[in-house]
């Protein structure tokens, strides 16, 4: 029976670094991060952890911290979001690099210029090809869920990589939501020990970690890492079982959300996915097959899933909360497209909406926006702008002859 509470997002992440008891947690304040570090922090305080908490000066410091930590053979934690994961940047890499399973709670935040300190996915995005596995977070149910899990899908023997767990800044990070806990001796007995083949201080057997790497070994050390990726979506679905088996909460690579008889679909990450969940119920109300696909693990990309679960759509809208500056697409646009090309035997168009850039507002109306360009690609066969933004003043409305 899991235990009832009523908790922010960050709230429920710290409560679950809690429960997992790291070696170390080291961490620099970021808004809207901040708050996970300093509930932690009250932890240790009070006795409630054996962690050491390394309070840093600055977050490149505090991944250097938790990259020291891990390849010492310990588990560490840390927390970052938007200019402190860009400051992180070089320390990221080297973490992905040394096969470090480093847990981060990373809370989405607009990466400025202009400044801005609200939400969107430019601070991860930026960072998808680093070598971390990504999994994301529509809820707080789900950042805390996530977070467990992340422990031992990154320290799988087949795996070693670092996690990042991602969740809205303000929206999913500040707001209270109803939520399920598990037991302190659940959660320790799910993750149980860490027992790394290597580290720094082992005796028997002696390591070198950071080297130089020259030509005739640094390809085979990337194949490996790309190897690595590729095996942990077998290890994502078979630690999303185990925990299945624990709580009675189920999770895959990505939900499915009224698909089996879909006609058009959008693709989405994170918290605007209940407000298109809600769209689309009222759409199927009045005879329209909408349905969503929600990408829980960003990296890696779920490739031959999402092709099937796409295959039977008459179009299908992919919405990033992230531009990439590349006059043709946002980051998960181009992973979807570039998954179902050669891959389906049927032209389905996709089309891109870039939307809710520093905190813009996503309504319901937006949403439905969307869906009723997906109404007229479908009945007409006219794409027109594939590549397009969501709730920009310029933008007129879609609805026009529906």
């Amino acid at each position: 029976m899991g235990i009832r509470d009523r908790l922010s997002g960050n709230e429920a992440v710290a409560n679950a670094m809690r429960q997992i008891n790291p070696g170390v947690v080291a961490a620099f304040p970021i808004t809207p991060s901040t708050e996970v570090p300093q509930y932690f922090a009250s932890y240790v305080a009070d006795g409630k952890v054996d962690t050491e908490f390394i309070p840093v000066e600055s977050e490149h410091s505090a991944m250097s911290a938790c990259i020291g930590a891990q390849a010492a053979g310990v588990r560490a934690m840390t927390a970052s979001s938007a200019n402190g994961l860009a400051l992180m940047w070089e320390m990221i890499y080297i973490a992905a690099s040394s096969r470090l399973p480093i847990v981060m709670a990373a809370v989405n935040r607009a990466l400025p210029g202009p400044i801005n300190i609200n939400n969107d996915h430019s601070d991860t995005m930026g960072c998808r090809d680093s070598g971390w596995i990504q999994i994301y977070s529509e809820t707080n149910q789900e950042a805390y869920d996530n977070l467990i899990q992340a422990v031992l899908i990154g320290e799988d023997k087949s795996v070693m990589l670092p996690v990042m767990v991602c969740y809205d800044g303000f929206i999913t990070s500040h707001a209270v939501e109803n939520i399920e806990l598990i037991s302190d001796d659940e959660v320790k007995k799910f993750i149980g020990k860490y027992h790394p083949d290597y580290s720094l201080i082992s005796s028997s057997n002696e390591i070198a970690m950071g080297p130089l790497d020259l030509p005739i070994h640094y390809f085979e050390h990337k194949r490996q890492q790309g190897e690595a990726m590729r095996n942990s979506k077998d290890v994502i679905l078979r630690i999303s079982k185990k925990f299945h088996e624990m709580t009675g909460r189920e999770y895959g690579l990505f939900e499915e959300y009224r698909m089996s008889d879909a006609e058009i679909c959008i693709v989405i990450i994170n918290s605007t996915a209940g407000t298109a969940k809600f769209v689309i119920n009222k759409l199927r109300e009045s005879g329209v097959k909408a349905g969503l696909i929600k990408i829980r693990v960003y990296r890696p990309f779920p490739v031959e899933e999402m092709v099937k679960s796409l295959s039977n759509c008459k179009a299908v809208a992919v919405m990033d909360k992230a531009d990439s500056f590349n006059a043709s697409g946002g980051p998960l646009f181009t992973d979807v497209t570039s998954a179902m090309y050669g891959r389906v035997n049927k032209n389905i168009p996709v089309i891109n909406y870039i939307y809710g850039l520093g905190g813009r507002d996503v309504k319901v109306e937006d949403i439905e926006e969307v869906f009723y360009r997906l109404i007229k690609i479908s009945n007409s066969g006219d794409v027109g702008e594939i590549y397009n933004y969501l709730g920009v003043r310029e933008n007129s409305s879609d609805r026009d002859g529906i």
